[in-house]
């Protein structure tokens, strides 16, 4: 039976009141269970603009905090040209020919392979049990169209897993350039099935895991394959979810961009539940109604990992009512100085945490975290340590056991001791 959220005063007390002691105590989750996943996701272009490198990782200690790595992305099937449904690297000098970045343990890179590639060799050697997983796709529609075409028949399914698995798992990157063994498995970010790809999209998650599964017995391992897991009715009802469920090993849950600039109305971008205040009431965008959602069509809680933004999105134009929450705006905030995304209207913790001017406030219901500076009349949305306390104390207790852990995007937009990631990381029992 689904879990509906009570909006009684005496339940919304004992949620402010739960809130607050998150806050101030400096435990752990009462539940300790360290089989938790925590996935935090590297994007490969982070070296450039942010300067942030794998480096980086073992420099602020959040490897010994997580326990997968997924780096993004690796491209299918571009479909312009002839027809090719194999994978392809997506950024060649980023993912191994750069002999630029900080060493990871000190040492030199002596190649063949550099880049990316040996940076994460090196982090896996350092930290053994990190399991290391490479995402494919994204939100291009040349890897969305990639997908549809060779997912279309048996054929195209088989050919492009097996090239997957030669590129990434087989490690043959290039001529006489090897990356054997360092990915461990494979993130499918198809974004988004279409009603005409439900059957192919399981058919190919089959196909991965019946090849995973032949290399596994080969080579005595055991390879993981997880899927982005959207939000939103509209693209999870394109997913035969407990079909899709029985062939992974977890599923990360969109648990962000519920709202955003493509609003003209401020929102969360990331609440946990509804707000019967909330203009858009009832239409899911919350993270309960997405789990719940889940749950109903047969996923088991344990391959369920709740998505947690480490980034914001903001307004501007935004009038001194409510705090700026529900209210109208003239268009996306700009980005803070120094913010690494460059973009209007979406910037990262590390920046928006720092941000002065700003009066912070905390929807009970919601259970999420807003700025506004009413002098600027500037609002943003983002997660907090208090905020993500909250939703780690619901991955462990939505369910008996509670669900399978949490994974966040990205890495790079924590501050530079990745403190939002400890947090997420002690909550959960790590």
């Amino acid at each position: 039976m689904k879990q509906r959220f009570c909006f009684s005063l005496a339940c919304t007390i004992s949620l402010v009141l739960f809130s607050l002691t998150l806050v101030a105590q400096d435990t752990g989750s009462p539940t300790e269970d360290k089989s938790k996943v925590l996935a935090g996701y590297f994007e490969e272009w982070s070296i450039y603009g942010a300067n942030y490198n794998i480096a980086n990782l073992q420099q602020n200690h959040v490897a010994n905090k997580i326990t997968h790595l997924i780096y993004a992305f690796g491209n299918v099937a571009p479909v312009s040209g002839p027809p090719d449904a194999t994978c392809h690297l997506a950024d060649d000098w980023a993912d191994f020919q750069t002999p630029y970045l900080p060493s990871v343990n000190g040492l030199p890179y002596t190649g063949p392979l550099f880049g990316n590639f040996a940076a994460l060799m090196q982090l896996k050697q350092l930290h053994p049990n990190l399991k290391i997983m490479i995402s494919l796709g994204g939100a291009s529609a040349a890897n969305t169209a990639g997908f549809s075409y060779a997912a279309s028949t048996s054929q195209l399914r088989s050919q492009l897993v097996a090239s997957c698995i030669d590129l990434f798992i087989k490690g043959n990157v290039a001529p006489g350039i090897s990356a054997a063994g360092l990915f461990d498995g494979f993130d499918i970010d198809w974004e988004f099935p279409t009603a005409t790809d439900t059957r192919n999209f399981t058919l190919l998650l089959k196909e991965f895991r019946k090849q995973l599964k032949a290399l596994g017995e080969a080579n005595d391992a055991n390879y993981l394959l997880s899927i982005f897991a959207p939000a939103g009715s509209q693209n999870y009802s394109n997913i035969e979810l407990a079909k899709v469920a029985r062939q992974l090993d977890f599923l990360n849950v969109q648990g962000y961009d519920m709202h955003g600039t493509w609003e003209t109305t401020t929102n969360h971008a990331s609440p946990l539940y509804d707000n019967p205040k909330d203009p858009s009431f009832g239409q899911g965008f919350d993270d309960e109604d997405t789990i719940a959602a889940y749950l109903a069509a047969g996923v088991p809680a344990r391959k369920l990992l709740l998505g947690v933004p480490m980034y914001g999105r903001g307004w501007t134009g935004v009038p001194n009512t409510n705090h700026g929450l529900y209210q109208t705006s003239t268009g996306p905030a700009p980005s803070p100085a120094g913010d690494v995304l460059q973009t209007d209207g979406v910037a990262t913790y590390g920046t928006l945490v720092a941000q002065t001017g700003f009066q912070h406030y905390f929807d009970p219901i919601s259970e999420a975290q807003w700025a506004y500076d009413a002098a600027t009349q500037t609002f943003w949305t983002y997660d907090t340590h208090r905020s993500v306390s909250v939703k780690m104390f619901y991955v462990q207790n939505r369910v008996p056991g509670g669900l399978g852990g949490a994974f966040f995007w990205a890495l790079k937009d924590d501050d530079a001791q990745g403190s939002l990631t400890k947090t997420m990381a002690k909550d959960l029992g790590h």
